[in-house]
């Protein structure tokens, strides 16, 4: 082999890696991947936009796991003390949309049973471990489930501590 060709072959397998790793940071700083907040997948069925976000945030899929949200669906006739229930196509569309789009079961065990509200998440009271909960019980913010109060952008499932505006309780 001349020596021409090993140093190109030299160059050449040092550049690729180098390559390699800027073509991975541009696309990780470029998407947000190190912005805080889940990462979730935009809303992209309209028959759960309108149904659950005709009373409250369409909660993005990724935020329960699939045996939550099929519990979830199971007892929309009593759903958290409402009876939200859908006729059963539009229901069965609902559900296979969550339920393909769930995030990882972290439950502590599932002899525990799936988990119904997501404020009951470890994630959830690990990223909101700083809010006292009379901030919760304000007014301006009615629950811990009314993630719209803080995060600007709750409706479009992006809840970035960049995006976040906490209300100021009135004296």
């Amino acid at each position: 082999m001349s020596a021409r060709r090993r140093a190109s072959m030299r160059m050449r397998s040092g550049v690729q890696p180098a390559i390699a790793w800027a073509a991975v940071a541009g696309f990780v700083l470029s998407s947000g991947a190190i912005a805080s907040g889940p990462k979730l997948p935009p809303a992209t069925n309209a028959a759960w936009k309108a149904e659950c976000g005709s009373c409250h945030v369409a909660y993005p899929p990724g935020l329960l796991p699939a045996p939550s949200w099929r519990a979830v669906m199971a007892g929309l006739d009593r759903h958290f003390g409402t009876d939200a229930t859908i006729d059963a196509p539009t229901a069965a569309a609902i559900e296979a949309f969550l339920v393909t789009n769930a995030g990882r079961d972290r439950s502590p065990s599932p002899a525990a049973g799936p988990i119904l509200r997501i404020t009951e998440t470890r994630w959830f009271r690990h990223e909101h471990d700083e809010v006292a909960p009379a901030k919760f019980r304000s007014p301006e913010v009615k629950g811990a489930s009314n993630c719209g109060a803080c995060h600007l952008n709750a409706d479009s499932g992006r809840f970035s501590e960049r995006e976040i505006r906490i209300p100021r309780s009135q004296p």
